[in-house]
């Protein structure tokens, strides 16, 4: 990382980062490669031989290809001390939209959903996601601010009287 730490409202997020999980994962992750280059770094001073480079999961490599950054360089421990300093705060500090579904909702789905909030909310918007049979279809969302019911069930519920109107008027 030779470019110098950006501030935490710079940073994107990838899709493969949905739940705030994710991004302590992340942040996790950068923490223990960061343990391992300076051990590695401290080694390579007293003349031990090196490791070889750590692995990064494809959620982190994602997330340092869409940020154009690397972590490893010649000032490497110090940038990855405030990259990681500076995903502390963002993590802190995430919009999280709870949402429940009917069924379990899978991972490509869940990613195309936080690429529009990201896109339509709040670049930095992560998922609570939530699992609750008894919606039968649609969302039940929650912010800090507003509740939305976007089930079916409540889509029905406020349609009852029309619909057993309707009924009865179909049975002549």
């Amino acid at each position: 990382m030779s470019e110098s730490v950006a501030a935490p409202t710079e940073f994107a997020l990838p899709p493969s980062v949905i739940t705030k999980t994710d991004v302590s994962r992340l942040v996790a992750e950068i923490e223990k490669i960061d343990n391992q280059l300076t051990t590695a770094e401290v080694h390579a001073k007293v003349g031990v031989g090196t490791q070889e480079e750590p692995m990064v999961s494809q959620r982190l490599a994602d997330f340092l290809t869409q940020n154009q950054l690397t972590l490893s360089g010649d000032a490497g421990g110090n940038d990855r001390s405030a990259l990681i300093k500076t995903l502390h705060q963002m993590k802190d500090n995430l919009p999280v939209i709870h949402m429940t579904f009917a069924v379990e909702a899978d991972q490509e789905s869940l990613a195309q959903l936080v690429q529009w909030l990201r896109a339509s909310i709040h670049p930095h918007a992560v998922i609570a996601v939530g699992l609750q049979p008894a919606l039968i279809a649609g969302v039940y969302l929650r912010t800090p601010n507003h509740v939305h019911d976007l089930s079916l069930r409540a889509q029905l519920q406020g349609g009852h009287d029309l619909l057993i109107k309707e009924l009865e008027a179909f049975r002549g």
